[in-house]
């Protein structure tokens, strides 16, 4: 079926089962041998699980989860030191939900805040510096976490509290870029995968351009996907398609968000504030260039060197807990043996386990 007529479909059929059942059928008809194919999206991984996306693929066609999830790749350490700012005098602590549940090695910001901590949480940055501006006499601190797509939101506010003199705000930044944490996935000999479905909402900022030097260098097809069922599927087609074809490139099927060149206001506005370094994932070790850090004109809003941040013993967590192995996708969250077991959202043992978009919480909640 020609590009043209899937776009065609698409604003006849969008929602059709018949459609779903269809691409279905092509896939299975086309792909040849085994291949595994890795969604780089929390949401993708959502998406996937609640529509049942892999129960309609034939068996020789893989689908693994990567490290989509930006609270789940955050590592141990860093969680330990933000509960730890929660315990100096005059402090408030903000961050986004997704966060408060995630265990620490000895302790969660849940339990913090029962315990008397003054844990807030926030749906932007831009709320956490209006706490700061309200609270002129305590010292706030954003977790700021998060790949691409919310780095712009951090950067407004950081250029917000500089403009208006707020001198009680501070981030503690764990932001990641995808393309690197996708290069060395690329080239991790333990894990071989045929294709990469990229993100979403990160390709709207960074445009699929970002994906081509991944392309030219490990010769593994990307295709940027949207989150109806119908878009997954029909971005697992193309990217059958291309390596039945021994074809390696960038394609775009979430044509009508993402372009090429991305947000270049958004990309402007992130490295205005912001500049390249290396970074800790959690399960994926330090990646050469794969985060963010304060540039020096902002130095002053960073938590870490303004707050005298307490040193904490790295942890690589819950013995037995299988989240780093799952989120290079070595391991599915049901080769965990704590899950569903142990480890329930309930009572969560990992970061997989309690965020919306980690791979635990989505195989608990709708394909186990």
């Amino acid at each position: 079926m020609a590009d043209d007529d899937w776009r065609m479909k698409y604003v006849d059929e969008f929602r059709d089962d018949k459609l779903a059942r269809e691409i279905a059928t092509e896939i299975r008809q086309e792909a040849s041998g085994p291949l595994k194919f890795m969604e780089v999206c929390g949401t993708h991984t959502m998406a996937i699980a609640r529509h049942g996306i892999r129960s309609i693929l034939p068996e020789n066609v893989r689908l693994i989860s990567g490290p989509g999830c930006p609270v789940c790749v955050t590592p141990q350490w860093q969680i330990d030191s933000f509960i730890e700012l929660g315990k100096l005098h005059d402090t408030i602590l903000a961050t986004f939900g997704d966060m408060i549940r995630v265990p620490g090695t000895c302790s969660s910001l849940e339990v913090e805040k029962a315990h008397g901590a003054d844990v807030r949480i926030v749906y932007s940055p831009l709320d956490a510096l209006e706490i700061a501006r309200v609270n002129p006499t305590k010292r706030v601190v954003f977790f700021a976490v998060g790949f691409e797509t919310t780095v712009p939101a951090v950067a407004l506010a950081i250029i917000e509290a500089n403009k208006l003199g707020i001198g009680n705000f501070f981030v503690l930044c764990g932001h990641k870029l995808i393309p690197p944490a996708m290069m060395a996935l690329a080239t991790d000999p333990e894990i071989k995968i045929n294709g990469f479905i990229c993100p979403g909402h990160v390709s709207a900022i960074i445009g699929s351009a970002a994906y081509e030097e991944i392309v030219r260098l490990s010769g593994i097809p990307c295709v940027v996907a949207g989150f109806e069922p119908l878009d997954i599927l029909q971005s697992i087609l193309m990217l059958v398609r291309q390596v039945v074809k021994s074809r390696a490139e960038v394609e775009n099927q979430y044509s009508r968000v993402v372009t090429r060149e991305g947000n270049v206001p958004g990309m402007k506005c992130i490295y205005e504030v912001f500049e390249v370094g290396d970074a800790e994932w959690r399960g994926l070790g330090i990646i050469p260039r794969s985060g963010l850090r304060l540039r020096p004109e902002y130095a002053r809003f960073d938590a870490r060197q303004f707050l005298s941040l307490p040193v904490v013993a790295e942890h690589s967590g819950t013995t037995g807990c299988e989240c780093g192995s799952i989120l290079k996708g070595v391991k599915s969250p049901l080769e965990c043996r704590l899950f569903g077991k142990r480890c329930t959202p309930e009572h969560p043992l990992g970061p997989c386990m309690v965020s919306s978009e980690g791979a635990c919480a989505a195989e608990y909640r709708y394909a186990r």
